[in-house]
């Protein structure tokens, strides 16, 4: 890869600063990075990857398709080299090998199967988007979310949501709450809906932890949200009564699913995952001194050959239909990979409490009497997850609650709620808070859906998700420790 010299010369400024940060004591350190001795300069790399990711797409789009990789490798070096230069290479390989074995293999493992997979799962044929109709179909789409995760669930509902009202003169509104529903708020129950919950429960939260500690929430939001989009679709579906007809460029037509086959494929993913969470062996690899636990590369090893087979399976016309490619999958795979290793010091700081660099964050979610902030996490984790990815922002929040599973399940069980469901409802803020949003943004686009733009879909989301959010932190998260 070539850096140009502008670039490495940024690079050697980001090195020296950072390298300067600690001292010879905290070099000697083995067994961690040493979180109380380290400043903010450390969250650069990690910073400015998320900043990359969130302008890239919109303000130099040509550039970043063709470089994001470049960029991020960029970015993980100026993480990684200065690691190593400040408390050596042992320690520094030690925490990468750890994070990417014990986390990113497994979760871009997870999202490689669900998209490949359901990428396989064809809805041929059309019906008409009357509201009712539409509902439904929103309905279907927030049910499989949790399921097969908001991007499958998304690539495999927003085609037939667009034929369904592609001859209707107001139709942009269908999708962005398709976005709001589908991409967003339905994968909030379990940890194949949405990548944060994935990585909370790869930190060791139970499977079905979200089910039943969100599921109030869920149906608060999703609901208001639903019967708010019913309202509008009927309004525009009125006033289209007495606008010139549209030839339907898509005539109705029996609606068959092609590609059965993979849902028992998905349904081996799930069990897989089950397994891993249940199964406890108590035998475990080290790879350079790191232990991968055996129930765990059962599991990937499982989830891997799923996908494979999905491929082997599926008729190639069925994929074609559904406009199926590697772009976004391979995209997704190098940049968590790059989100996964910037954010290794962000995390060794944040573990240091009010004694580290993050201390006045961790006060702004800190109640008066020393407990967490229940309110403050909600809108703090969804308010950072509409302009950033939502994973990283889930597993920062998640390290300034403690980063102990066992607790956060039980006595700060509505921190661990608040911070999941904002990471979740508010990806569906901004068309980049969750991967999903864009995809379907573009196929819409693509197919000649005159979708907002992204100052336009943001007033959509302040006047109609704002006011539910509000209501469901004064319900639910209204406490303060």
């Amino acid at each position: 890869m070539r850096i140009s010299s502008n670039a490495a010369a940024t690079a050697g400024a980001v090195v020296l600063a950072l390298t300067a940060t600690v001292g010879p004591a905290a070099a000697a350190e083995v067994h961690g990075l040493p979180g109380s001795t380290m400043s903010l300069l450390w969250a650069l790399p990690f910073a400015g990857l998320l900043l990359s990711i969130a302008t890239g797409p919109l303000l130099y789009p040509h550039f970043w398709e063709h470089h994001y990789g470049k960029i991020t490798a960029v970015w993980s070096a100026l993480a990684v080299v200065p690691m190593a230069l400040s408390f050596g290479t042992e320690t520094t390989m030690g925490a990468v090998l750890h994070t990417v074995l014990l986390e990113y293999m497994s979760f871009i493992i997870l999202l490689f199967a669900l998209f490949t997979i359901s990428g396989g799962i064809l809805v041929a044929g059309n019906i008409h988007g009357t509201p009712a109709m539409n509902a439904m179909l929103l309905v279907i789409g927030a049910c499989l979310a949790s399921i097969v995760g908001t991007t499958g669930a998304s690539m495999i509902m927003i085609r037939p949501m667009i034929r369904a009202n592609d001859n209707r003169p107001f139709n942009a509104h269908v999708i962005v709450f398709f976005i709001f529903l589908v991409s967003n708020i339905g994968g909030a129950l379990t940890p194949l809906g949405d990548p944060p919950l994935f990585v909370g429960f790869l930190r060791g939260v139970d499977f079905f932890w979200t089910t039943t500690n969100l599921w109030a929430e869920t149906l608060i939001v999703g609901g208001i949200v639903l019967v708010a989009f019913v309202v509008i679709d009927i309004v525009l579906h009125i006033r289209e009564e007495g606008m010139p007809k549209i030839k339907d460029p898509t005539p109705d037509k029996k609606v068959r699913i092609r590609g059965l086959a993979n849902i028992p494929l998905l349904a081996g993913v799930i069990a897989a995952i089950l397994m891993s969470a249940v199964w406890k062996p108590g035998t475990a690899f080290t790879i350079e001194g790191v232990e991968v636990q055996l129930q765990n590369l059962v599991r990937d090893g499982v989830i891997v050959a799923l996908a494979l087979i999905s491929l082997y399976i599926t008729k190639k016309e069925y994929r074609r239909a559904n406009g199926f490619n590697w772009g976004p999958i391979l995209e997704v795979a190098k940049l968590f990979a790059g989100i996964f290793i910037c954010i290794i010091p962000v995390i060794a700081i944040l573990r240091a409490g009010l004694h580290g660099a993050f201390a006045p964050l961790v006060g702004l979610v800190t109640g008066p009497g020393g407990g967490p902030n229940d309110f403050a996490y909600f809108w703090m984790t969804g308010i950072l997850s509409s302009f950033l990815d939502n994973a990283p922002t889930y597993l920062v929040f998640f390290e300034i609650a403690g980063g102990d599973p066992e607790v956060l399940m039980t006595t700060l069980g509505t921190t661990l709620a608040a911070i999941s469901a904002g990471a979740v409802f508010m990806g569906a803020n901004t068309y980049i808070g969750n991967a999903p949003n864009f995809m379907v943004y573009a196929i819409a686009r693509q197919q000649g859906v005159r979708m907002p733009s992204f100052f336009g879909y943001m007033l959509w989301s302040g006047a109609v998700l704002f006011p539910v959010f509000i209501i469901v932190s004064m319900i639910a998260f209204s406490s303060a420790g």
